[in-house]
């Protein structure tokens, strides 16, 4: 069951608003026996106005970390907020929306203040700004002071705003976004009791090609309540929340540098199970690592070479194992983009160049031409699914962007035990080498020849494809496995 707890600096720092059972004073929350309060379940809201390192304010959070509670701020971000260095770093992704806004009219003036409640504000036009500020920071309470500076605006000042220190408009806007804030913590006692644990789907609603329809995610949520799993629906909006749940699953293409990693680094950070996890992210992402990681532990897959900027001027010596047609890749291209099928070595001196521009190694591959791929689907170190994606008509890839539109073949899914043994094993010996999650392995096969394309780290899960097979089973796998970990995860914390 979740519990709420509100430490202020004293009582009376409270008076403005509503009385709350879940308030405490910071005295009385140091106060408590750790080992009699540690508890995963519970939040904390810390909104103590002394947060200066081994001030009462930080020993709050510090102690809160320490009894495996959830708490808001953590340690990790008030260090943040006392180092400017580290508040730049962070909230370099602003700019381009501070470029935007300014371009947009919103800004004005040469400076502004803007305080931040829970990721909300007063201005409407600015809860974009306020958003960002606390996703990227999470703290109860900022302020962010902005100046224009050659005409350029920028981040000048961030700070905590002490609860006093509310102005009356501000207390009622305060209380709001907390009550918002904390909706999921506050359920209704059914609510509590009916789910043990709380699981969090990451995905993007506008994105075209997502890795789980909207009828898988409907099944996932299903197979998620069945188990006793609450599964909500979040995007990078709410990655201030993440700390109210007990796993994440990402559902969304993922890259390195790109919020779905960061939001599986902070959930990772939080005691999150995370489904993908920043791991498997960081291997799977990169086909050059994905190739060398595989060459070195012998794993078959297609012969290649890597390709520098500067080896163009030497082609002939790198390319003395390798006969054309060739396959060159970009290093984190998804979905067939960012691979040319190159003919020859006037087709490699001018297609390389282009790539060059994104990246300064390439990786360059024997072509090897099938009419389907083989996708073996790996959780947790098993089989889950297999299927065949079929070459678009008329084209070498499954995905065909050539034409303005993006087309794909087709595809057909099949019991496991209908796979050639030494495809699976292939597909295995490859994901024991990134992890126990859920992976996606493409491969070929060639006569009695099995390679690994590649190993994906947030497969496709789609209603109508790959749960041909086993149908509603197949989410229930992917929960079922949650739900151990989450179990596992709750028996090892500290009472």
């Amino acid at each position: 069951m979740s519990r709420l707890r509100i430490v202020v600096d004293r009582l009376a720092d409270w008076q403005p608003y509503y009385p709350s059972e879940d308030l405490i004073s910071a005295d009385e929350f140091l106060a408590l026996d750790g080992a009699a309060t540690a508890d995963d379940a519970t939040h904390v809201i810390n909104l103590c106005a002394n947060l200066d390192y081994l001030e009462t304010g930080y020993y709050v959070s510090l102690l809160a970390q320490a009894r495996n509670q959830r708490v808001l701020p953590s340690v990790e971000t008030l260090n943040q907020l006392s180092r400017k260095a580290l508040i730049d770093m962070q909230l370099a992704a602003i700019d381009p929306l501070l470029m935007e806004l300014n371009k947009r009219g919103v800004l004005e003036g040469e400076s502004f203040t803007l305080r931040v409640f829970f990721g909300e504000c007063r201005e409407p036009e600015l809860q974009r700004l306020a958003r960002r500020l606390f996703e990227r920071l999470p703290h109860p309470l900022l302020e962010a002071r902005f100046e224009k500076r050659q005409n350029v605006w920028r981040l000048a000042r961030l700070k905590p705003i002490a609860l006093t220190a509310l102005q009356s408009g501000e207390e009622d806007l305060f209380a709001t976004a907390l009550n918002r804030h904390s909706t999921r913590v506050w359920r209704t006692p059914r609510a509590r009791r009916r789910y043990r644990f709380d699981l969090a789907i990451l995905i993007d609603p506008e994105e075209k090609l997502p890795p789980s329809n909207k009828g898988a995610l409907k099944r996932f949520i299903r197979a998620g309540r069945r188990l006793g799993i609450d599964v909500s629906l979040i995007t990078h909006r709410d990655a201030g929340r993440l700390a109210e749940f007990d796993a994440l699953f990402i559902r969304e293409t993922t890259r390195l540098d790109h919020h779905t990693y960061r939001m599986a680094k902070k959930a990772e950070h939080e005691g999150l199970v995370v489904i993908d996890d920043p791991q498997s992210i960081l291997r799977c992402t990169n086909k050059i690592f994905l190739h060398e990681l595989l060459g070195t532990h012998k794993v078959p897959a297609p012969r290649g070479q890597l390709l520098h900027r500067g080896d163009m001027s030497r082609l002939d010596e790198k390319l003395a194992h390798l006969d054309y047609p060739l396959v060159l890749k970009v290093p984190d291209g998804a979905f067939s983009k960012g691979v040319v099928k190159i003919r020859s070595r006037e087709e490699l001196e001018a297609e390389a160049p282009k790539l060059f521009e994104s990246s300064a190694l390439l990786l360059l591959q024997e072509w090897l031409p099938t009419d389907f791929d083989w996708r073996i689907g790996v959780l947790d170190g098993q089989v889950l699914f297999a299927s065949r994606y079929y070459m678009a008509r008329g084209h070498w890839q499954i995905y065909d962007h050539s034409s303005g539109k993006t087309r794909s073949g087709g595809f057909t899914t099949h019991d496991p035990s209908e796979v050639p043994p030494q495809v699976v094993k292939a597909a295995l010996r490859a994901t024991k080498l990134i992890g126990n999650g859920l992976y996606g392995v493409d491969l070929k096969q060639i006569g009695d020849r099995v390679v690994v394309i590649e190993v994906n780290d947030n497969p496709n899960l789609d209603a109508g494809v790959e749960d041909v097979v086993l149908k509603d089973a197949l989410y229930e796998q992917v929960m079922s496995v949650f739900l151990k970990r989450m179990e596992r995860q709750l028996e090892h914390k500290p009472r």
